[in-house]
């Protein structure tokens, strides 16, 4: 060992007796003779000037990157490990033909290992993800097992809360032959829902737009914008009757939970239903702006052409109001940003309505044009 004049930039680690057990910075040229290592190990700068003939090599490195190049005996063996490429193809342009057959099998070595490593690592990856497929194909099953344990009564409750918190902000109109029309549509749709298990409560809202929307629990909201575009009461009976069906089919605790995450699903499954109610009351305007999944939308649509045809309703009125927003409209109207009507969709609903028993509808009471000239503002009226 020698010294060094003047301190150098570190390019490799080495180890040692002596040195630290994480290694020690140092400075390693190739020379046609062999290696120069440089290092300062607290008493200075030492230097290590190593031929060819006493050098061993391996691969290393946590990913067999790095070049191991040893000197000494055990159990005082030394080593310096190279990372940098460029020293590295120095080292094997410099190299001896006897060290580089040291060199080639250990390039094979390191070949057959990062192979071995990128199959267990593509295995791996395989593995995982399938977990995640499995994981978010079986939520579904685990939201409605949860759903399922959630009590009819915590989950009016929870349709209540946020019901109420809206009325407060946007009042119902309490009485009028809009109110009158909408409390018909809905008797007569409620009469034949085999086993309701809900009393719903309808409010309708003065607004300029056009929505309809509905909570846990059997609670729905409906705006006057959307009695003013609809051309008659069997349009807004498949609007109802598809929010409705929302709500038997219990879709908006299904979205909550599925959004709350696994961890919920499981809590509740083990019987927290008290704490998702806490946890949905915190999100109560969150259910006002709910959007609902293809297959709940569609679950909807079917299930409503059902009931709008066992209540003697002609159920085109649903899909002649939803196309009709979705041509004038496109982009402006609220309801649809929650409900959007794609033109297959309404092709499906169409096919439904063609398989379904042709029977007499029934006409309601009001007359549609009374509802409208009472929802027309003063001005226009006058």
């Amino acid at each position: 060992m020698g010294s060094a004049t003047a301190p150098t930039s570190s390019n490799a680690l080495c180890f040692s007796d002596g040195l630290p057990s994480t290694g020690l910075p140092c400075h390693v040229e190739i020379s046609p003779n062999g290696l120069t290592v440089r290092f300062d190990d607290g008493n200075g700068l030492r230097e290590l000037n190593l031929p060819f003939r006493v050098l061993s090599v391996s691969a290393g490195g946590l990913n067999h990157d790095q070049l191991v190049v040893r000197w000494g005996t055990a159990p005082s063996m030394q080593r310096v490990y190279l990372k940098d490429s460029s020293l590295i193809t120095s080292f094997r342009s410099a190299a001896p033909p006897e060290l580089m057959k040291e060199l080639d099998v250990t390039a094979a070595a390191v070949r057959r290992t990062r192979s071995r490593n990128r199959t267990a690592w593509g295995i791996a990856a395989a593995t995982i993800g399938a977990l995640i497929v499995g994981i978010w194909f079986s939520m579904d099953l685990l939201v409605g097992w949860a759903v399922n344990r959630i009590p009819l009564d915590w989950e009016r409750r929870i349709g209540e809360a946020a019901f109420e918190d809206f009325l407060v902000q946007h009042p119902a109109l309490k009485d009028g032959p809009a109110v009158a029309a909408v409390k018909e549509i809905s008797e007569r749709l409620s009469d034949h829902i085999p086993g309701n298990p809900y009393t719903f409560k309808i409010a309708v809202v003065e607004s300029e737009i056009v929505n309809a929307f509905a909570l846990p629990g059997g609670y729905v909201v409906v705006f006057t914008a959307l009695l003013q575009q609809a051309e008659n009461g069997e349009e807004v009976a498949g609007v109802l009757s598809h929010e409705l069906n929302h709500v038997l089919e219990r879709h908006a605790l299904q979205r909550i939970v599925k959004q709350l995450g696994l961890v919920t699903v499981v809590g509740i499954i083990v019987g927290d239903q008290q704490g998702l109610v806490r946890v949905m009351k915190q999100i109560g305007v969150e259910l006002l702006s709910l959007k609902f999944g293809r297959n709940q939308e569609t679950e909807a649509d079917v299930t409503g052409l059902q009931l709008l045809h066992r209540s003697r309703i002609d159920p085109s009125g649903m899909v002649t109001f939803f196309k009709r927003l979705n041509k004038n409209e496109r982009g402006g109207v609220e309801w649809l940003s929650t409900h959007p009507m794609s033109a297959g969709r309404a092709q499906r609903l169409e096919a439904e309505i063609a398989r379904l028993p042709r029977t007499a509808a029934e006409p309601f009471t009001f007359k549609w044009n009374t509802i409208q000239d009472a929802l027309r503002p003063v001005a226009v009226r006058g």
